[in-house]
């Protein structure tokens, strides 16, 4: 078997340490140390970490790099954004579209970010910007996976042909049923749209991503209809709450009862880390609250939690770079999840748990799996989010398609603390007695 690539002396995110990775007809073969023989490319890891690549499960591509177009968000809030989008709209060019998604496709490949889930609209009767990213789509196949959403942004009966551009729209090959039932006339109606969107879903066998509650009002409960129709249809582990914000607010009882049967629905939450904290609390004074969803919570009740970038300069957030360890260490910070535990949770919320909710085939640093993989200068994931780490390698299917030089030749990076020993975290016994 010819060897096409070696990555020598690597750190894997699961703790071990001076292993080797081969890879051969794009495909992981070998993980064990000191693996010897010729290879079309032998890199030295020097220690450093190797992980499976970032994965954003919520982004909104049709409008990304448009900041500015036709004007500026002035007061930051969410539904100035979706008006400003709505005069941006009628302006859009399939040329423009699918131009400015494949120079943000670059800056995230670059990156190590090699699958998007993206939200297209389906408002424009044109369907314009789903015909342009179903383009970029089969473009970009060869480095990135690219994962398209009918996404009803005017709501699916607030906008008088959202629903039959969405069934056009899957039916041109768009692979997943979106939705916003918070911003549907009324409580009623966003809950009915529920139903129909995951009927939809059930028919034709496509998962569910629905933007949820992504409100600042604790009355806004659409997770618990979309919650509903999941566990009726069988839907479980083919569904997604996207943004969830309004879960910040409610009452801790009626949490107490939604986690649970979200977690026996089999339903998937994404946070948006840097999008929740600058829209939500807008309406706030003083306290302000932070937006996002209840992480911690979620997870300790065994519901899958990801992290999305949503935007990088559009009509919402006018800033980004599609860094997927700014994503986390934003929504660590939003979280308060500092235990090292938590801190590990972060990345895996940029990798592993987007990519189980996008369904993506042959993930992760495993045997026979695709040799996709990203080399980090960083020993372990917590030194990646906390520096950020430059990306030294981006490979996809065996070979390198991006290259950073190191920073610094060592790893021994300067202003690093001695290994932190985990046993002094523990629980101290009492002294009184």
């Amino acid at each position: 078997m010819s060897i096409d690539l070696i990555v020598k002396n690597v750190a894997l995110p699961d703790g071990r340490t001076g292993v080797d990775i081969a890879c051969a007809a794009g495909k992981i073969v070998a993980i064990e140390p000191n693996i010897d023989g010729e290879a079309g490319r032998i890199i030295d890891a020097g220690g450093r970490l190797v992980s499976p690549p970032f994965v954003d499960c919520h982004f909104h591509m049709d409008a990304t790099l448009s900041l500015g177009l036709p004007r500026l968000n002035q007061s930051g809030t969410l539904l100035e954004g979706i008006a400003l989008w709505g005069e941006l709209k009628p302006l859009l060019t399939h040329e423009a579209v699918k131009e400015r998604a494949l120079r943000y496709i670059d800056l995230a490949v670059s990156q190590g970010l090699l699958a998007i889930r993206t939200h297209v609209d389906v408002c424009d009767d044109r369907l314009l910007a789903v015909e342009a990213l179903l383009d970029v789509k089969k473009t970009v196949a060869p480095y990135l996976d690219l994962q398209l959403v009918a996404f009803p942004q005017d709501g699916y009966y607030r906008s008088p042909t959202a629903a039959q551009n969405l069934d056009r729209a899957l039916d041109l090959g768009v692979d997943i049923v979106g939705g916003i039932p918070h911003f549907e006339r009324t409580m009623a109606d966003g809950a009915r749209s529920m139903t129909a969107l995951c009927e939809i879903a059930a028919k034709r066998g496509l998962l569910v991503d629905i933007h949820c509650d992504e409100t600042d009002d604790p009355n806004s409960r659409h997770i618990e209809a979309l919650t509903y129709e999941t566990q009726r249809l069988g839907l479980g582990g083919r569904v997604a709450g996207s943004h969830l914000t309004s879960m910040h607010s409610m009452d801790n009882y009626y949490v107490s009862k939604l986690l649970p049967l979200m977690a026996e629905a089999g339903v998937s939450a994404i946070a948006n880390p840097l999008i929740n904290i600058v829209i939500q609390g807008r309406h706030d004074t003083y306290p302000k609250r932070r937006g996002q969803t209840r992480v911690p919570e979620l997870r300790k009740h065994g519901i899958p939690v990801a992290f999305g970038h949503d935007c990088v300069m559009d009509p919402w957030y006018s800033l980004g770079q599609g860094d997927m360890l700014e994503v986390a260490t934003m929504g660590l910070h939003v979280g308060q999840l500092t235990s090292r535990d938590d801190m590990r949770f972060c990345f895996k919320a940029v990798t592993e748990a987007p990519a189980k909710i996008m369904h993506l085939d042959g993930y992760g640093i495993t045997v026979g799996n695709n040799a996709d993989m990203v080399l980090l200068q960083a020993a372990d994931p917590i030194e990646a989010i906390r520096l950020k780490a430059t990306r030294l390698a981006v490979i996809r299917r065996g070979k390198v398609i991006a290259e950073t030089p190191a920073r610094i030749a060592s790893l021994d990076l300067p202003g690093r603390p001695p290994r932190v020993d985990p046993a002094a975290y523990a629980p101290k016994a009492s002294l009184a007695g």
